[in-house]
């Protein structure tokens, strides 16, 4: 039994060796005794400050005696020489996996065990190997280490950059071989190929969901767990997903970054742009596999495919109303909370829907975006544009009953 007599007195971590203690206290503790005497830049241990120095004079004293390759690092030879020679003598006990070198084995161990010995100091949040504890602290700190030569946008990992650069050099080495689509990640081929095989590898343990893809299936487990990581640092406002935070940022920045050639409405979302297009185009990509009726967007076909299913999911606990979508039951409930959220900034005049308060704003703002294609006579809410074309189509819908009684 290996011994680990080694404690770290900030997140009770133990070690079978002093200096990789000595290691994680320096995370901790932010500090970088080691410092380039060329360029100031510091290290936490100083066989990195050794390897960045054969690195500025462009030193590689270790060489493949085989194909003559060389490097800065010793580790790195060693490792170079047990891929050339297939050698994998570190087997995993459990799944007989083999590797080339112990240390990832025992990252790979950590898999089964679940262990998490590296954790955050700020959030506690846990990890099994000391690089993402790394790189994830630059999300509290802000730092971004790695800067693109071509464009100066700056990354907190060395893989983002990697993955960044593709997009300058359109290099897309990774072809799928059934329909010759390429791409610039092998990652992004492996999923790729799943659409063709159909294979869904990804099985949530809580409802036996399968997805095509791990980080569908970490998504979705939030679901279930209620985690939402990603926070927004003006109103705290969480989310799920990252991409769901920086959308959201684009609301309190103001930035439109997407317009419309046609009439040159600006969106925060690309997703946003290429819908109101079909405005224009008169496209409808989506149709009802049912009665085949056509939608321009994708959310009022799943909304009319629920019309057919009668599934209402969403249930009120005051009136059991029942609803097809989350977002209507926050809606109605609303209504018995007497919640208003959405304010005017001009009158303070408060709203239960945000579209209600778009409307209103347009009172004060004087525009009138609803224009009938007829007489060109322009209005503030689209309902009114609904009733003022119905005196150019002479279309009756409402009919009193004593006057549908004359008839009959």
């Amino acid at each position: 039994m290996v011994m680990h007599p080694y404690l770290c007195a900030v997140c009770n971590t133990t070690f079978s060796k002093k200096r990789i203690l000595i290691k994680l206290q320096r995370i901790h503790s932010a500090e970088c005794p080691s410092v380039c005497a060329v360029c100031r830049k510091t290290f936490r241990d100083h066989s990195n400050l050794i390897t960045h120095q054969h690195m500025r004079r462009r030193e590689h004293p270790y060489i493949c005696e085989v194909c003559k390759t060389v490097f800065a690092k010793k580790s790195s030879v060693i490792t170079h020489q047990r891929k050339r020679s297939g050698d994998r003598h570190y087997t995993c006990n459990v799944c007989n996996k083999t590797f080339i070198g112990k240390s990832s084995l025992t990252k790979h161990l950590r898999i089964h065990s679940g262990d998490h010995p590296y954790a955050c100091a700020v959030c506690n949040k846990g990890f099994s190997q000391l690089s993402n504890l790394i790189t994830h602290q630059r999300v509290h700190s802000g730092e971004r280490p790695y800067i693109c030569s071509v464009c100066n946008k700056a990354f907190s990992s060395k893989g983002n950059l990697v993955q960044h650069q593709h997009i300058h050099n359109v290099e897309r080495p990774f072809a799928c071989e059934v329909c010759n689509m390429a791409f610039s990640q092998k990652s992004r081929l492996t999923k790729h190929q799943h659409m063709h095989s159909g294979e869904h590898p990804y099985t949530c343990n809580v409802c036996n969901k399968a997805f095509s893809v791990k980080g569908s299936l970490i998504e979705h487990q939030r679901t279930h767990s209620g985690d939402s990581p990603y926070n927004c640092d003006v109103c705290k406002k969480a989310f799920t997903r990252k991409d769901g935070l920086i959308k959201h940022q684009l609301i309190h920045s103001g930035e439109r970054p997407y317009s419309c050639g046609v009439c040159n409405k600006r969106f925060n979302q690309l997703i946003h742009l290429v819908s109101h297009q079909r405005i224009h185009s008169g496209e409808r990509p989506y149709t009802c596999n049912v009665c085949n009726k056509a939608f321009n967007f994708k959310w009022y076909l799943i909304t009319h495919l629920r019309m057919h299913s009668g599934e209402c999911r969403h249930t009120c606990n005051v009136c059991n109303r029942t609803f097809s979508f989350k977002s209507c039951l926050v809606q109605h409930q609303r209504l018995h909370s007497g919640e208003r959220p959405f304010a005017c900034e001009v009158c303070n005049k408060t709203f239960n829907r945000k579209d209600r308060l778009k409307s209103h704003q347009h009172m004060h703002s004087g525009v009138r975006p609803y224009a009938c294609n007829v007489c060109e006579k322009a209005f503030i809410v689209k309902s009114s544009l609904i009733n003022h074309l119905r005196k150019h189509s002479g279309e009756r819908p409402y009919i009193r009953r004593s006057v549908k009684r004359a008839v009959l």
